[in-house]
């Protein structure tokens, strides 16, 4: 099924660049602008990559995937959003627990797609 392929490889990019984003932030809390330089596109690179990520994902379900992929996939999208649009408002109180959350849902979602069960 090309279409799982597809989502196993987007799904892994999109943890590895989320990834970055604390690794960005730490280096402008450090004292360098260049983190945040790195975060602010970083951030809106993400988005594109989520977007990417729930076409992906409804290709992959009406290929005969299952279901719970677009789902996911929108949910993650949507606190992308958010999470941008928290960033700009530096509104950090939402920004930073969001932050996390979407980490640990990003990879979540990735390490779901690489499992063998999902094939079946």
């Amino acid at each position: 099924m090309k279409s799982l392929a597809l989502l196993r490889l987007v799904a892994v990019l999109h943890a590895v660049a989320i990834c970055v984003q604390p690794i960005a932030i730490g280096i402008y809390l450090n004292g360098s602008t260049t983190g945040l330089q790195i975060h602010e596109p970083m951030g809106l690179a993400l988005t594109s990559l989520g977007l990417t990520q729930l076409v992906v994902a409804v290709i992959y379900w009406r290929c005969g995937g299952r279901g719970v992929a677009p789902v996911v996939a929108l949910l993650i999208l949507t606190a992308e959003v958010v999470q941008a649009a928290m960033g700009y408002s530096k509104q950090l109180a939402i920004h930073i627990p969001l932050g996390v959350a979407l980490i640990g849902s990003t990879i979540g979602f990735a390490v779901w797609a690489c499992r063998r069960a999902v094939s079946a």
